[in-house]
């Protein structure tokens, strides 16, 4: 009946009927007065029986094709995100069970797929607007290692001497630039470039988006 009103049941993490908290197999009748709650993060509500299993507190993503501008941000703040365009509905939903992550997706019904246990439906449409959504939600503020993952493949990134990546480097970049990262997993280097500042933004808007978990 809840998801019938359009709401997914990983939204869903209390539900209470007539002053008592029952799961998804409680069977509804006429006069029933039913309360539904959304998903408890950052509350601990262990004693009241809860609709699906404990919040995920290594928090990592899987993003659906919807979302790749999103998954890019989410790497900038150090969120361990997956993310491929190709990737089908049956994929993502084996991906966020076998691996423990949140499916995020801007698509109700994937969330109403009942092997999905951890999901959120994305109501932004801009992507730093969906950043601030995702990190609210979760209360990720103290969570963000800024800069640490690639952006392209989510691998880690790692310090590494600017003698082993100079035959790489722009000419300009090789004589000004000392310090660098390179991705564990894809190789690509990472320096404070001229667009450090607008990422540092994008950062600090994301830090601020969460005040209850500061």
């Amino acid at each position: 009946m809840i998801e019938a009103c359009g709401v997914p049941h990983t939204e869903v993490d209390l539900i209470v009927a007539n002053g008592r908290s029952v799961d998804f197999s409680y069977l509804v009748n006429g006069e029933d007065r039913i309360s539904v709650f959304p998903v408890f993060e950052a509350f601990d509500i262990t004693p009241i029986v809860k609709v699906r299993p404990e919040p995920l507190r290594t928090v990592r993503f899987v993003a659906d094709n919807h979302l790749g501008r999103l998954a890019r941000l989410l790497r900038l703040l150090g969120l361990d995100t997956l993310y491929e365009r190709d990737w089908t509905d049956p994929e993502l939903v084996r991906i966020s069970t076998s691996d423990q992550r949140i499916l995020l997706t801007r698509d109700v019904g994937l969330l109403k797929r009942a092997s999905v246990t951890h999901g959120a439906y994305v109501r932004a449409t801009d992507p730093r607007e969906q950043m601030t959504e995702v990190v609210r939600r979760f209360h990720l503020a103290r969570r963000l290692a800024p800069f640490t993952r690639c952006m392209a493949c989510n691998g880690e990134l790692t310090p590494v001497a600017k003698e082993e990546i100079a035959h790489r480097l722009p000419p300009e970049t090789r004589r000004h630039v000392d310090d660098y990262r390179a991705c564990a997993s894809c190789g690509k280097v990472y320096w404070q470039g001229a667009h450090h500042a607008e990422l540092q933004r994008i950062v600090a808007a994301a830090c601020r988006a969460d005040p209850v978990s500061k």
